[in-house]
């Protein structure tokens, strides 16, 4: 394993929030850890769009997988970042509707 530095940390987190879906992965996996199915139905979205953001998440050292007999379990790889992201959801923002992304159609929540 490699340790990065503070600026890398950022970017790293910063790159896997930038993708909804992987928002929604880090917030599903905040409240508890879940196997790729079970976040797929959640999600809803398939289980290999599940697979590749997890893969993106596990690479940026975002999230753990935790085998279990024949299936794995997922979850973020410190209880830190789930503080972090709740830190992050209770800010209030004060934005530009023209300033992407999406403007007034940002949808909030899983």
């Amino acid at each position: 394993m490699e340790t990065i530095a503070y600026g890398q940390v950022l970017a790293r987190f910063g790159h896997a929030l930038s993708d909804p879906t992987r928002a929604r992965l880090l917030l599903a996996l905040r409240e508890a850890p879940a196997h790729p199915a079970d976040l797929a139905d959640l999600l809803g979205v398939s289980r290999q769009t599940v697979s590749n953001h997890l893969a993106c998440l596990r690479g940026c050292g975002l999230v753990v997988a935790v085998p279990q007999g024949r299936r794995t379990r997922y979850e973020l790889a410190d209880q830190r970042l789930g503080h972090a992201l709740g830190d992050l959801l209770s800010l209030v923002l004060t934005v530009d509707p023209a300033c992407p992304p999406g403007g007034a159609d940002v949808e909030v929540g899983l």
